[in-house]
Protein backbone atom coordinates (compact mmCIF):
# COMPACT_ATOMS: atom_id res chain seq x y z
CA UNK A 1 0.00 0.00 0.00
CA UNK A 2 3.09 2.60 0.86
CA UNK A 3 4.28 1.58 -2.72
CA UNK A 4 1.18 2.71 -4.04
CA UNK A 5 0.76 5.63 -2.43
CA UNK A 6 4.29 7.01 -2.96
CA UNK A 7 3.52 6.06 -6.62
CA UNK A 8 0.86 8.61 -6.98
CA UNK A 9 2.23 11.00 -5.09
CA UNK A 10 5.22 10.81 -7.23
CA UNK A 11 3.04 11.05 -10.20
CA UNK A 12 1.11 14.27 -9.56
CA UNK A 13 4.75 15.92 -8.59
CA UNK A 14 5.89 15.29 -11.95
CA UNK A 15 2.00 16.09 -13.64
CA UNK A 16 2.53 19.74 -11.06
CA UNK A 17 5.90 19.71 -12.89
CA UNK A 18 5.55 19.10 -16.67
CA UNK A 19 2.55 21.56 -16.99
CA UNK A 20 4.03 24.02 -14.50
CA UNK A 21 6.48 24.87 -17.23
CA UNK A 22 3.65 26.21 -19.42
CA UNK A 23 2.09 28.50 -16.66
CA UNK A 24 3.04 32.01 -16.23
CA UNK A 25 2.32 34.84 -13.55
CA UNK A 26 -0.08 37.61 -14.45
CA UNK A 27 0.98 40.76 -13.22
CA UNK A 28 -2.27 43.10 -14.03
CA UNK A 29 -3.88 44.14 -11.26
CA UNK A 30 -3.31 45.63 -7.86
CA UNK A 31 -1.92 43.63 -4.82
CA UNK A 32 -3.05 40.08 -6.17
CA UNK A 33 -1.23 38.95 -9.43
CA UNK A 34 -2.72 35.74 -11.31
CA UNK A 35 -2.09 33.04 -13.63
CA UNK A 36 -1.60 32.54 -17.39
CA UNK A 37 -1.33 29.37 -19.32
CA UNK A 38 1.27 29.77 -22.97
CA UNK A 39 -0.75 28.65 -26.14
CA UNK A 40 1.71 29.17 -28.08
CA UNK A 41 5.40 28.87 -28.09
CA UNK A 42 5.92 32.59 -29.99
CA UNK A 43 4.58 33.96 -27.08
CA UNK A 44 0.30 33.77 -26.89
CA UNK A 45 -0.73 33.54 -23.18
CA UNK A 46 -4.30 32.93 -22.11
CA UNK A 47 -5.89 33.99 -18.75
CA UNK A 48 -9.15 34.85 -17.33
CA UNK A 49 -10.45 38.61 -18.43
CA UNK A 50 -11.50 39.43 -14.62
CA UNK A 51 -7.88 39.60 -13.61
CA UNK A 52 -6.50 42.06 -16.56
CA UNK A 53 -7.90 45.46 -15.00
CA UNK A 54 -5.48 47.53 -17.04
CA UNK A 55 -4.97 47.39 -20.77
CA UNK A 56 -0.94 48.50 -20.52
CA UNK A 57 1.93 48.39 -17.91
CA UNK A 58 1.09 44.67 -17.55
CA UNK A 59 4.01 41.88 -16.65
CA UNK A 60 4.29 38.19 -17.18
CA UNK A 61 6.45 35.91 -14.81
CA UNK A 62 7.77 33.05 -17.25
CA UNK A 63 8.03 29.68 -15.73
CA UNK A 64 12.52 29.86 -15.85
CA UNK A 65 11.90 33.27 -14.03
CA UNK A 66 11.95 36.25 -16.41
CA UNK A 67 9.90 38.90 -16.33
CA UNK A 68 8.61 40.65 -19.25
CA UNK A 69 6.57 42.69 -20.83
CA UNK A 70 2.80 42.18 -22.55
CA UNK A 71 0.42 43.24 -24.76
CA UNK A 72 -3.51 42.76 -24.66
CA UNK A 73 -4.37 40.71 -27.75
CA UNK A 74 -8.21 40.97 -26.98
CA UNK A 75 -10.85 40.04 -24.09
CA UNK A 76 -14.19 38.86 -23.85
CA UNK A 77 -15.87 39.38 -20.62
CA UNK A 78 -18.81 37.73 -21.48
CA UNK A 79 -16.72 34.17 -21.01
CA UNK A 80 -14.33 36.06 -18.92
CA UNK A 81 -10.93 34.90 -21.17
CA UNK A 82 -8.04 37.22 -22.50
CA UNK A 83 -5.39 37.17 -24.81
CA UNK A 84 -1.96 38.14 -23.63
CA UNK A 85 1.25 38.45 -26.18
CA UNK A 86 5.04 38.54 -25.27
CA UNK A 87 8.08 39.20 -26.79
CA UNK A 88 9.72 35.65 -26.24
CA UNK A 89 10.31 31.90 -28.07
CA UNK A 90 10.35 28.91 -27.73
CA UNK A 91 7.98 28.93 -24.46
CA UNK A 92 6.20 25.28 -23.58
CA UNK A 93 3.21 24.97 -25.04
CA UNK A 94 0.73 22.08 -23.06
CA UNK A 95 -1.42 19.64 -23.90
CA UNK A 96 -5.04 20.48 -24.17
CA UNK A 97 -7.62 17.41 -23.65
CA UNK A 98 -9.97 17.57 -26.53
CA UNK A 99 -12.44 15.40 -24.08
CA UNK A 100 -15.76 14.14 -25.13
CA UNK A 101 -18.31 11.08 -24.14
CA UNK A 102 -16.79 9.08 -21.19
CA UNK A 103 -13.05 10.77 -21.31
CA UNK A 104 -13.77 12.69 -18.62
CA UNK A 105 -15.98 11.70 -15.52
CA UNK A 106 -17.24 13.12 -12.49
CA UNK A 107 -15.46 11.65 -9.89
CA UNK A 108 -12.29 11.91 -11.93
CA UNK A 109 -9.31 12.97 -9.80
CA UNK A 110 -7.93 16.47 -11.25
CA UNK A 111 -5.35 19.17 -10.03
CA UNK A 112 -5.76 22.73 -10.13
CA UNK A 113 -2.67 24.55 -10.62
CA UNK A 114 -1.71 28.61 -10.69
CA UNK A 115 1.27 30.61 -10.50
CA UNK A 116 0.03 33.85 -8.47
CA UNK A 117 3.74 33.56 -7.63
CA UNK A 118 7.23 32.72 -8.55
CA UNK A 119 6.75 28.51 -7.85
CA UNK A 120 4.13 26.43 -9.02
CA UNK A 121 0.99 26.17 -6.46
CA UNK A 122 -1.26 22.83 -6.61
CA UNK A 123 -4.84 21.99 -5.45
CA UNK A 124 -5.92 18.31 -5.86
CA UNK A 125 -9.69 17.55 -6.13
CA UNK A 126 -11.75 15.82 -8.42
CA UNK A 127 -14.97 16.84 -10.55
CA UNK A 128 -17.98 17.43 -9.20
CA UNK A 129 -20.25 18.72 -11.99
CA UNK A 130 -19.98 17.92 -15.94
CA UNK A 131 -23.21 18.81 -17.52
CA UNK A 132 -24.05 20.62 -21.40
CA UNK A 133 -22.92 23.41 -22.53
CA UNK A 134 -24.31 26.85 -21.00
CA UNK A 135 -25.01 30.45 -21.07
CA UNK A 136 -23.18 32.79 -18.65
CA UNK A 137 -24.99 36.03 -17.32
CA UNK A 138 -23.72 38.39 -19.79
CA UNK A 139 -24.51 35.88 -22.91
CA UNK A 140 -21.20 34.06 -23.08
CA UNK A 141 -21.63 30.75 -24.90
CA UNK A 142 -19.42 27.80 -22.61
CA UNK A 143 -19.11 24.33 -24.23
CA UNK A 144 -19.66 22.58 -21.18
CA UNK A 145 -20.35 23.16 -17.66
CA UNK A 146 -17.17 21.75 -15.86
CA UNK A 147 -16.75 21.83 -12.24
CA UNK A 148 -14.32 20.44 -9.58
CA UNK A 149 -13.95 20.86 -5.68
CA UNK A 150 -10.71 22.01 -5.64
CA UNK A 151 -9.83 25.32 -4.03
CA UNK A 152 -9.56 28.21 -5.71
CA UNK A 153 -6.29 29.93 -3.77
CA UNK A 154 -5.83 33.29 -4.63
CA UNK A 155 -4.53 34.19 -8.00
CA UNK A 156 -5.42 30.80 -9.33
CA UNK A 157 -7.76 32.42 -11.77
CA UNK A 158 -6.27 31.46 -15.63
CA UNK A 159 -4.30 28.73 -14.48
CA UNK A 160 -5.31 25.04 -15.63
CA UNK A 161 -7.78 22.18 -14.22
CA UNK A 162 -5.42 19.18 -15.06
CA UNK A 163 -6.54 15.40 -15.53
CA UNK A 164 -3.50 12.76 -13.53
CA UNK A 165 -2.30 12.50 -17.08
CA UNK A 166 -1.32 15.69 -17.79
CA UNK A 167 -3.48 17.36 -20.04
CA UNK A 168 -5.47 20.70 -19.36
CA UNK A 169 -8.89 20.50 -19.43
CA UNK A 170 -9.95 24.06 -19.39
CA UNK A 171 -9.04 27.26 -17.83
CA UNK A 172 -9.84 28.09 -14.33
CA UNK A 173 -12.25 31.63 -13.53
CA UNK A 174 -13.99 32.78 -10.01
CA UNK A 175 -15.81 35.40 -11.92
CA UNK A 176 -18.25 33.93 -13.95
CA UNK A 177 -20.35 31.80 -10.85
CA UNK A 178 -21.19 33.60 -7.60
CA UNK A 179 -19.04 32.32 -4.94
CA UNK A 180 -17.74 29.62 -6.95
CA UNK A 181 -15.16 28.88 -9.21
CA UNK A 182 -15.78 27.00 -12.78
CA UNK A 183 -13.56 25.60 -15.87
CA UNK A 184 -13.81 27.05 -19.19
CA UNK A 185 -12.81 23.70 -21.55
CA UNK A 186 -10.82 23.20 -24.51
CA UNK A 187 -13.36 23.83 -26.98
CA UNK A 188 -14.45 26.99 -25.35
CA UNK A 189 -11.16 28.55 -24.86
CA UNK A 190 -9.80 27.55 -28.34
CA UNK A 191 -12.97 28.98 -29.85
CA UNK A 192 -12.93 32.41 -28.49
CA UNK A 193 -8.71 32.45 -28.67
CA UNK A 194 -9.00 32.30 -32.03
CA UNK A 195 -11.25 35.28 -32.44
CA UNK A 196 -9.48 37.37 -30.21
CA UNK A 197 -6.55 36.71 -31.95
CA UNK A 198 -8.09 37.01 -35.57
CA UNK A 199 -10.17 40.11 -34.70
CA UNK A 200 -9.48 41.30 -31.11
CA UNK A 201 -12.75 41.00 -30.02
CA UNK A 202 -15.49 38.43 -30.05
CA UNK A 203 -17.96 38.20 -33.60
CA UNK A 204 -21.40 37.58 -32.23
CA UNK A 205 -24.49 38.19 -34.44
CA UNK A 206 -26.40 41.08 -35.08
CA UNK A 207 -29.77 41.71 -36.55
CA UNK A 208 -30.52 45.31 -35.40
CA UNK A 209 -33.42 45.32 -33.30
CA UNK A 210 -34.85 45.79 -29.87
CA UNK A 211 -37.64 43.92 -28.37
CA UNK A 212 -40.29 43.43 -25.61
CA UNK A 213 -41.22 40.48 -24.24
CA UNK A 214 -44.93 39.94 -25.26
CA UNK A 215 -47.50 37.09 -24.41
CA UNK A 216 -49.54 35.86 -27.22
CA UNK A 217 -53.50 36.62 -27.17
CA UNK A 218 -55.40 32.86 -26.87
CA UNK A 219 -56.31 32.77 -30.67
CA UNK A 220 -52.87 33.48 -32.33
CA UNK A 221 -50.80 31.26 -29.46
CA UNK A 222 -53.40 28.38 -30.63
CA UNK A 223 -52.65 29.33 -34.13
CA UNK A 224 -48.81 29.62 -33.64
CA UNK A 225 -48.20 27.21 -30.75
CA UNK A 226 -46.24 29.64 -29.18
CA UNK A 227 -47.14 31.70 -25.75
CA UNK A 228 -45.06 34.67 -26.08
CA UNK A 229 -43.30 36.43 -29.00
CA UNK A 230 -40.75 39.39 -29.22
CA UNK A 231 -42.54 42.54 -30.75
CA UNK A 232 -39.95 44.82 -32.47
CA UNK A 233 -39.95 48.34 -31.04
CA UNK A 234 -37.18 49.41 -32.96
CA UNK A 235 -35.71 47.91 -36.51
CA UNK A 236 -32.52 49.89 -37.47
CA UNK A 237 -32.18 51.22 -40.80
CA UNK A 238 -30.43 48.78 -43.32
CA UNK A 239 -30.05 46.31 -40.85
CA UNK A 240 -30.67 42.14 -41.35
CA UNK A 241 -34.03 42.43 -39.72
CA UNK A 242 -34.72 45.56 -42.31
CA UNK A 243 -33.27 44.05 -45.17
CA UNK A 244 -35.40 40.97 -44.77
CA UNK A 245 -38.43 42.50 -44.82
CA UNK A 246 -39.39 42.73 -40.78
CA UNK A 247 -40.49 46.34 -39.80
CA UNK A 248 -41.38 47.97 -36.50
CA UNK A 249 -44.51 45.92 -34.59
CA UNK A 250 -43.69 42.57 -35.61
CA UNK A 251 -43.58 39.76 -33.20
CA UNK A 252 -40.94 37.13 -34.13
CA UNK A 253 -41.67 33.80 -32.64
CA UNK A 254 -38.86 31.97 -33.81
CA UNK A 255 -35.53 32.23 -35.53
CA UNK A 256 -34.75 29.43 -37.71
CA UNK A 257 -35.96 26.20 -35.29
CA UNK A 258 -35.77 28.36 -31.85
CA UNK A 259 -38.75 29.51 -30.24
CA UNK A 260 -38.31 33.43 -29.14
CA UNK A 261 -40.13 33.58 -26.18
CA UNK A 262 -37.89 36.05 -24.29
CA UNK A 263 -34.38 38.25 -24.45
CA UNK A 264 -32.17 35.50 -23.31
CA UNK A 265 -33.51 33.25 -26.11
CA UNK A 266 -32.66 36.00 -28.81
CA UNK A 267 -29.09 36.17 -27.07
CA UNK A 268 -28.47 32.64 -27.33
CA UNK A 269 -29.35 32.57 -30.91
CA UNK A 270 -26.93 35.41 -32.20
CA UNK A 271 -24.42 34.01 -30.02
CA UNK A 272 -24.37 30.57 -31.17
CA UNK A 273 -25.39 31.40 -35.16
CA UNK A 274 -22.61 31.62 -37.29
CA UNK A 275 -21.75 34.89 -38.81
CA UNK A 276 -23.58 35.04 -42.53
CA UNK A 277 -25.84 32.31 -41.72
CA UNK A 278 -29.68 32.98 -43.76
CA UNK A 279 -32.57 32.26 -40.88
CA UNK A 280 -36.07 31.87 -41.64
CA UNK A 281 -37.95 34.68 -39.17
CA UNK A 282 -41.31 33.61 -38.23
CA UNK A 283 -42.70 36.57 -37.31
CA UNK A 284 -46.59 37.99 -36.43
CA UNK A 285 -47.95 40.66 -38.41
CA UNK A 286 -51.70 41.84 -38.53
CA UNK A 287 -52.64 38.45 -36.99
CA UNK A 288 -51.03 36.17 -39.17
CA UNK A 289 -48.09 34.04 -39.20
CA UNK A 290 -45.34 35.39 -41.92
CA UNK A 291 -41.93 34.11 -42.45
CA UNK A 292 -38.93 36.13 -43.74
CA UNK A 293 -35.41 35.59 -44.45
CA UNK A 294 -32.77 37.42 -42.65
CA UNK A 295 -28.86 37.46 -43.20
CA UNK A 296 -27.09 37.13 -39.46
CA UNK A 297 -24.21 40.19 -39.62
CA UNK A 298 -21.43 40.57 -37.44
CA UNK A 299 -21.22 42.75 -34.80
CA UNK A 300 -18.00 43.82 -32.92
CA UNK A 301 -17.79 43.91 -28.87
CA UNK A 302 -14.93 45.17 -27.85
Amino acid sequence: MSELLQGLTNGLADVVEAVGASLVRVDARKRVPATGIVWSADGLIVTSHHVVQRDDNITIGLADGQTVAATLVGRDPTTDLAVLRVKAEGLTVPTWADYSGSTVRVGNLVLALGRPEKQVQAALGMITVLEDSWRTSGGGQIDRYLQADVVMYPGFSGGALVSLTGQILGLNTSALVQGSGVTLPTATVKRVTEMLVTYGHVQRGYLGISIQTVRLPDRLSTQSGYKTGLMLVEVEENSPAAKGGLTLGDTVIALGNEPMRNYNDLLAFLNGTPIGTNVVAKALRGGEVKEFTVTVEAKSEK
